[in-house]
C-alpha cells in the first residue's frame, strides 16, 4: 500500500519530456501517471474495475487481507487477484504483497491504447511501457544514497515492473531493515512481491549479500538493488547511474 502523503514529494521529481504528469486517488490507491495526455477519467474507471473486484474478493475470503503466507490457487477469482496469489507464491509472501504493482500494471494495460508511452507510479512501485531509455531514481528514505543514484531503464526490457520496499519508508509492512529493496521483472506484481520478500531478508548490511542471492534464484527476476544506510548491494541487469543532487 502506499506511504501516507505527505511522503510523496519524490513525485515533484517524476517528469518525462512530451508526457503529461497527472494524479488519480481512489480510496487507499493513489497513483501518479505519465503519459500523452490527461487520461484521468480513464485512468480513474480502470482503478474503480480493479479495485471492485479486489474488494468483493477480500470481502468473500476475509483472511485473504493480513495473509502472510502464499495464497491457495483459485481459477475462479478475478484477474487482478489471480495475478497477486501467483507472484506472492513466487516470492513466498502474502498475496497483498503484490497489490500495488498489481494495479499499477494492469490500469497501464488497461490504458494501452491511449498512449504511445505509459507510466503508472503506486506508491514507490512502477510500471513502465516506454521505447525510450528512463531513469528511475532510487528513493531510500533517510539514507545517504535515498536520490543519489537511479536505475537506467532500457526500453527493450520494456514493459516491465519497478517496486521498491522499504522497512523505514511508509506504513507497509516489513520484517526487514532496508531503506529500500528494489526489483525490477517483467510481471510488476512479481516484482512487487519479491521487493517485499528482498527487504525482509534484510535486517542488517551483512544480509545483503545472502538476500541478493535469493533474489537471483527467483524466476523471471531481471534485476535487483538493496540500500540500507550507506551500504548498497546489485545484482542482475541494473545500470546504476549517479543523480544530480
Amino acid at each position: 500500500m502506499p506511504p501516507p502523503h505527505e511522503l510523496r514529494t519524490y513525485r515533484t521529481r517524476m517528469a518525462r519530456k512530451g508526457l503529461v504528469g497527472f494524479r488519480v486517488a481512489v480510496k487507499e490507491t493513489d497513483l501518479w501517471v505519465l503519459a500523452d495526455r490527461d487520461l484521468t477519467l480513464e485512468v480513474r474507471e480502470a482503478v474503480i474495475q480493479e479495485r471492485q473486484q479486489l474488494e468483493s474478493y477480500i470481502a468473500a475470503h476475509p483472511g485473504f487481507l493480513e495473509a502472510l503466507a502464499p495464497w491457495p490457487e483459485d481459477p475462479f477469482a478475478p484477474p487482478v487477484v489471480r495475478e497477486m496469489i501467483a507472484a506472492a507464491a513466487k516470492a513466498g509472501v502474502g498475496p497483498m504483497a503484490a497489490v500495488a504493482g498489481a494495479i499499477a500494471a494492469r490500469v497501464g494495460m488497461a490504458l494501452g491504447g491511449g498512449s504511445e508511452e505509459m507510466i503508472v507510479e503506486n506508491g514507490g512501485d512502477i510500471y513502465l511501457r516506454i521505447n525510450r531509455p528512463a531513469t528511475v531514481a532510487l528513493f531510500a528514505g533517510k539514507s545517504p544514497l535515498s536520490h543519489r543514484l537511479g536505475l537506467k531503464i532500457d526500453p527493450a526490457l520494456s514493459p516491465l515492473g519497478v517496486c521498491t520496499s522499504s522497512g523505514s519508508v511508509g506504513h507497509s509492512l516489513s520484517f526487514g531493515r532496508a531503506d529500500a529493496a528494489c526489483v525490477i521483472a517483467k510481471s510488476a506484481a512479481l516484482a512487487d512481491a519479491a521487493a517485499t520478500a528482498l527487504g525482509n531478508r534484510v535486517p542488517d548490511p551483512g544480509a545483503i549479500p545472502r538476500a541478493l542471492d535469493w533474489v537471483a534464484n527467483l524466476p523471471e527476476i531481471l534485476g535487483a538493488v538493496v540500500i540500507l544506510g550507506d551500504k548498497l548491494g546489485v545484482w542482475g541487469q541494473v545500470e546504476l547511474l549517479p543523480l544530480p543532487v
